[in-house]
């Protein structure tokens, strides 16, 4: 299969990365990739983790999730914004 390929304004290749999982167990719901998202990718949810978390507030025990995956449009700023690299992003192929 072709990878998703794009140009930058240089005329080089630029391979997108988008994202595909992010792990709750990491996650403080911070909001930071949601704020930076240009697309709405995610949304804050309630923790439904199996452990009890100490950095999660126990008034407001939310968490990130990914809402709208398919949205994604591999700019990768959720990824360097987060304090605890939550979030894992792939470089996608050409749907046939």
């Amino acid at each position: 299969m072709t990878t998703i390929t794009g140009l930058t304004r240089g005329g080089l290749v630029w391979i997108p990365t988008f994202v595909v999982t992010l792990n709750q167990e990491k996650c403080i719901g911070c909001g930071r990739c949601y704020k930076v998202c240009p697309r709405n990718v995610f949304e804050l949810v309630e923790y439904e983790g199996d452990e009890d978390r100490d950095d999660l507030d126990d008034d407001n025990n939310m968490v990130m999730a990914i809402a709208n995956v398919m949205d994604c449009i591999g700019c990768g700023a959720c990824g360097r914004v987060c304090p605890k690299s939550c979030h894992n992003h792939e470089p996608a192929s050409l749907a046939a």
